[in-house]
């Protein structure tokens, strides 16, 4: 699995999911800071990338566009940062990666996880 993180994540996350076995970009490190998100969305679609995010704007494109992917993991905690939330992105990212390979939408908050297939009905 390979992950985008976006612009409003820590690049610290890098190590972390590296250290997993997961292949991790920042966008920083990719885009531009102030590109738009389709243009985001589609970096990541185009090369494989399932993108990790807190922002509901990544889901909303794709339930506006009807797309099958990128597959969007978004992060709806308190508290984003790695120490925190490591432990428990890392054994749902494992859990549901089946279901990011084709295609999905997970939100993961500090007490639960859904996963939703795309398209998007």
């Amino acid at each position: 699995m390979k992950l985008l993180l976006d612009m409003n994540l820590s690049p610290a996350w890098i190590g972390i999911l590296e250290a997993e076995g997961w292949e991790t970009a920042h966008w920083q490190d990719v885009g531009q800071a102030t590109a738009p998100d389709a243009e985001i969305m589609g970096w990541a679609s185009e090369r494989g990338y399932c993108v990790l995010t807190n922002d509901l704007d990544f889901s909303a494109i794709l339930a506006a566009t009807r797309a099958e992917g990128p597959s969007v993991v978004q992060l709806r905690a308190q508290n984003l940062a790695p120490d925190a939330l490591a432990p428990l992105l890392v054994n749902v990212l494992r859990h549901y990666s089946a279901n990011l390979a084709s295609g999905a939408i997970l939100t993961l908050d500090a007490r639960r996880s859904r996963v939703r297939a795309l398209p998007l009905r």
